[in-house]
This record gives structure tokens, C-alpha cells and sequence, in this order.
């Protein structure tokens, strides 16, 4: 069982963001190669956090060393080779899988640029952040990057979301 836990701060408006992070988990988990997760008793959560870009931009220095805001930020707490050991026998039958955390500022400019809705923009990196708590990392070489974006797609069209690396005219 999949269970998604929300955090939402200030500057996210008030929106329907639990229930577009509890369908962006779900649907990217059950579009990748471990969509088991979702139909097993142990409860399997996932915690998403919506907050600023100066908040986005401290753990980007801190765990990346990076010193810029991102779009999202994605922290495993599973080995990927472990996956597969999650079962219904885990200690108290509750997983961990890791914590996605989305900045405000960037997702809404990078909504604008790609003329989406903030709220379709923040399903995709929820998506795109849950495949990276699965293991996917589109960094390891094309054929990666190539095979997340696939499930990306697939994840996105059953929530009814566009495709959002096809080109776009105008």
C-alpha cells in the first residue's frame, strides 16, 4: 500500500497539492518496474513537500553542493538494490521510501516557460522525483535518461497530462 504524506508551505497557494501528490506517486510507481509496491500490504510511504526555492536552495548546497534552487530535490531512504526486498514481513510493516521536496518559484517559472498548468508542472516532478526515490537517475547516461522519461510519459498519460518533453510549435 502506497501512503503519501504532504507538507505544504508558504508560497504555495492553497490547491488540491495532497491529492496531485498522492495521484503522481502513485501513478509513477505503478508506470515503473517495481509497480508491485503498490498492490503489497506493507505500507510503503513516500513524503512530498512543497516549499520555497530559499528553502530548496539550502538543501541543494547542503546535500548537492550545489548553491542554486532546483526544481525538486529527491532523497532516498531505500537502496535501490533493496527494492525488492520490501515485502509484507518488513519489521512493523511500514517502508520509508524517501522524501521529494519541490520549490515553488522554480516549478511555477518553469511552468510558465512550458505553457502547463503549475499544477500539471508539479505532478510531472513528483513523477519524475518518485522514479528517482525507485532508483532511475537519468545522470547515469542516455539510455537512462531515455528509459525514466519513458515512464514519465506513461505515468503522466494516465493522469492526463501531455507529454512534457514533446516539442512544442510556437
Amino acid at each position: 500500500m502506497i501512503q503519501v504524506e504532504t507538507a505544504i508551505e508558504r508560497p504555495w497557494p492553497a490547491g488540491r497539492w495532497d491529492a496531485i501528490a498522492e495521484r503522481a506517486v502513485r501513478a509513477a510507481i505503478e508506470a515503473s518496474a517495481h509497480g508491485d509496491i503498490a498492490t503489497m500490504v506493507t505500507i510503503v510511504e513516500v513524503s512530498v513537500r512543497y516549499t520555497s526555492d530559499d528553502e530548496v536552495r539550502l538543501l541543494n548546497s547542503s546535500y548537492r553542493q550545489k548553491d542554486k534552487p532546483t526544481n525538486v530535490l529527491s532523497f532516498p531512504m531505500v537502496q535501490p538494490d533493496l527494492l525488492d526486498a520490501i515485502n509484507n514481513g518488513d519489521d512493523d510493516g511500514e517502508t520509508l521510501l524517501g522524501d521529494i521536496v519541490l520549490a515553488h518559484g522554480v516549478c511555477a517559472r518553469e511552468a510558465k516557460d512550458k505553457h502547463a498548468s503549475v499544477e500539471d508542472h508539479a505532478t510531472h516532478l513528483i513523477v519524475h522525483g518518485t522514479l528517482h526515490l525507485l532508483g532511475y537517475d537519468h545522470e547515469q547516461g542516455e539510455a537512462e535518461a531515455e528509459a525514466m522519461e519513458e515512464i514519465e510519459r506513461v505515468a503522466l498519460a494516465t493522469l492526463g497530462i501531455d507529454d512534457p518533453y514533446a516539442v512544442r510549435e510556437g
